[in-house]
Parts: C-alpha cells; sequence; structure tokens
C-alpha cells in the first residue's frame, strides 16, 4: 500500500448548484467534459477502450500554464453515481505519482453542494521537475485558485441546463 506524500488535503472548495446530483456526476465523472471548466486541463481522453468512469478506468489529461504544456495519466479510484468522483494523477512517461482531486456531491435543499479537494502525492526529488514543467511554485496556492474557478464554471453550465421535470 502506498503512503500519500502529504495526507491532509493541499486544497479544497465547495459551491452550492441549482441542479440535481445526477446531472452534477453526469459532468463531473466525465474528464472529456470536465476539461471545458478546468484552468490547466484543456482536453481529456479515456484509455483502454473506456467510455464513462468505473473504478480502475484510466484517462488522459493535457494541460497548459501558459506556453508550457504537459500531460498526465489517471486512474479512477472511486465511481459512486451522484456521491463522489475521484482519481489519482500519474505524470507521463515516468508514472510519478503527482496527486488525487476528489469530487463529492451531497443534496442541498435546492440542488446539491460540490466539494473538489485535492492531494499533493508527488515525491520530494520531482517537486523541481515539476516547477520547471508546470511553471508554478506555489502548487497548493494555484490549486486552491484553480478549484474556485473550476466550480465557479460547473456551476454556471450546469444552472444553464435545464432541470429535468419532476
Amino acid at each position: 500500500m502506498r503512503i500519500p506524500r502529504f495526507p491532509e488535503p493541499a486544497a479544497t472548495g465547495s459551491v452550492t448548484i441549482h441542479a440535481t446530483a445526477a446531472q452534477a456526476y453526469a459532468v463531473i465523472s466525465d474528464p472529456t467534459a470536465m476539461a471545458r471548466f478546468a484552468e490547466e486541463t484543456y482536453r481529456a481522453r479515456w484509455l483502454d477502450g473506456g467510455t464513462h468512469a468505473v473504478v480502475g478506468a484510466r484517462f488522459q489529461g493535457w494541460n497548459r500554464n501558459g506556453l508550457r504544456r504537459w500531460a498526465t495519466r489517471c486512474r479512477v479510484t472511486d465511481a459512486a453515481a451522484s456521491q463522489r468522483f475521484a482519481y489519482e494523477v500519474t505524470v507521463t512517461p515516468l508514472d510519478v505519482p503527482i496527486s488525487r482531486w476528489q469530487y463529492d456531491i451531497a443534496p442541498a435543499e435546492q440542488g446539491c453542494v460540490i466539494t473538489e479537494t485535492n492531494w499533493i502525492r508527488v515525491p520530494l526529488w520531482f517537486v523541481p521537475v515539476a516547477i520547471l514543467v508546470t511553471g508554478v511554485r506555489n502548487r497548493m496556492g494555484a490549486n486552491g485558485a484553480h478549484i474556485g474557478t473550476t466550480l465557479e464554471r460547473l456551476k454556471a453550465h450546469l444552472e444553464a441546463v435545464p432541470s429535468p421535470r419532476p
């Protein structure tokens, strides 16, 4: 069993969205859709013939910060419909652990609350490489800001989608 480098979350944020948990989960659990809302990730695709979120499914993400570009490989660790979606991130081609991203969905009076949480998993020896590749010196601060941006974009998207009739 691998012990996380930093067991406490590096960043977290929540937003209340006027949409059903099922609507939120449908978007959150689809990395190809979530790439539209993320700050660094601009594209994603399922690997190994995968088409949807199941534990063990893998996907690749392409990220950018200014002119810098890098790719990551991700493995789904949690896929509980309308409740939680989470995945572990490694950097290619070395398969170095980078982080864990988790989305929790909880019912709210008029919709749901989505909480996005990030844990840093990168080994200390890789930190200088990560800074060089991404251009981000304060990854915890950047991820905190990115979570806020992602959740606001997700909220705008989901609240623009008509809710299903009862």
